[in-house]
């Protein structure tokens, strides 16, 4: 009999999960596809293109939104149990409210290890690839940053022509093993730099040890100069916060290729922080299915259902801005970077730890 109540628990569970994402994933679409349109609607595309990159970026949204689809889920599922009085039998066959509690709260811990190893990096290749697709169509396609195996390139527009710029790799402010390439209107090579370091804190580039190719028709001169300052519409800080989209980055390669991703050029901070984001969703998940049970089971009576969904949505929005409170903490220095990603689980713990053992009494 416990094995016969155990699946059933964990099949209905299971089965609203996927209604609830089923629900998330289709309001998804509906809403992204306006805004893919809108950016289409003058682009010679099919109707086919925004649909498809809409398919391809709402899993990466989902799985930031995961832990408010299980707080969701658990709600219903536990409901629905007490309305039905499927609670009441339940109880009646040795399950307590806390055994129910931790076989519905171990399934949402597994679920999050799972999307993060199995799901994870399938989303985050979708992600890479809705970028890339949707940046051949950009407008501003003429500025481009981009990092790969051979370091940072970024393509610039020129009043008077074009500028291509490469770096070996970035540390904190700093390119190193610099090449710019600058061409007139027509394509023209009209010099090459080579520069050791450059410090890009600001809109001015201070290159030092720097060498110069100005090319005269079929002559070229060679300049030796210790500094030179340049102008780009880009910094340290807009190079890196272009590359600041969490659905790109896998949990995978951040745990195994942590240090390839630095040498080329990514914040180390915000890989550190984005592990400890992702490291902390499966005990979120947890935590989340505790506070849902807590609103429940604290009552075997049959309520209306209002009520809950009242709860349920106060519930949400509070979470959502004490998580965006504690990295606001963390990004102004208040507290660390990385515990502000644990702050919210840690102080929603604390809350479902006390309600867990009320609602093991009744």
């Amino acid at each position: 009999m416990n094995s016969v109540i155990l699946q059933y628990l964990l099949y209905g569970y299971l089965k609203n999960l996927f209604k609830v994402t089923l629900f998330f994933y289709c309001f998804g679409i509906i809403l992204n596809l306006f805004e893919e349109i809108e950016f289409f609607k003058n682009l010679d595309v099919t109707i086919f293109t925004p649909l498809m990159l809409t398919s391809l970026h709402i899993p990466g949204m989902l799985i930031q939104l995961f832990p408010f689809i299980i707080f969701i889920t658990s709600m219903k599922f536990i409901l629905d149990l007490r309305n039905n009085k499927d609670l009441l039998t339940i109880k009646i066959f040795g399950y307590s409210n806390l055994k129910i509690f931790f076989i519905l709260a171990s399934t949402s811990f597994i679920i999050g290890w799972l999307i993060l190893f199995l799901l994870n990096p399938i989303t985050s290749a979708m992600s890479i690839y809705y970028e890339k697709t949707k940046s051949n169509y950009s407008k501003d396609i003429d500025h481009l940053v981009t990092f790969n195996k051979n370091g940072l390139w970024i393509k610039e527009n020129l009043d008077n022509g074009q500028r291509i710029i490469s770096a070996q790799n970035i540390q904190e402010n700093i390119l190193k093993d610099i090449t710019i390439y600058n061409f007139d209107n027509n394509y023209n090579l009209k010099n090459k730099i080579y520069s050791e370091t450059a410090n890009i804190d600001t809109n001015i580039w201070e290159l030092e040890k720097v060498l110069i190719f100005k090319i005269n028709d079929k002559n070229t001169e060679e300049i030796i100069l210790e500094n030179l300052e340049i102008n780009s519409i880009y910094t340290y800080e807009k190079i890196t916060n272009l590359f600041k989209n969490f659905d790109t980055l896998s949990f995978v390669d951040l745990v195994f290729n942590n240090q390839q991703l630095i040498n080329q050029g990514y914040n180390k901070l915000f890989l550190t922080q984005s592990l400890h984001a992702m490291l902390s969703m499966p005990f979120f998940l947890f935590i989340m299915t505790a506070l849902a049970s807590i609103i429940i089971m604290n009552s075997l009576q049959k309520s209306s259902n209002f009520k809950f969904i009242i709860i349920g949505l106060i519930s949400c929005v509070i979470i959502y801005y004490l998580k965006d409170l504690s990295i606001a903490l963390g990004q102004t220095n208040r507290i660390s970077l990385n515990l502000a990603n644990w702050v919210p689980i840690i102080v929603i713990g604390i809350f479902s730890f006390i309600g867990i053992l009320q609602i093991n009494e009744k």
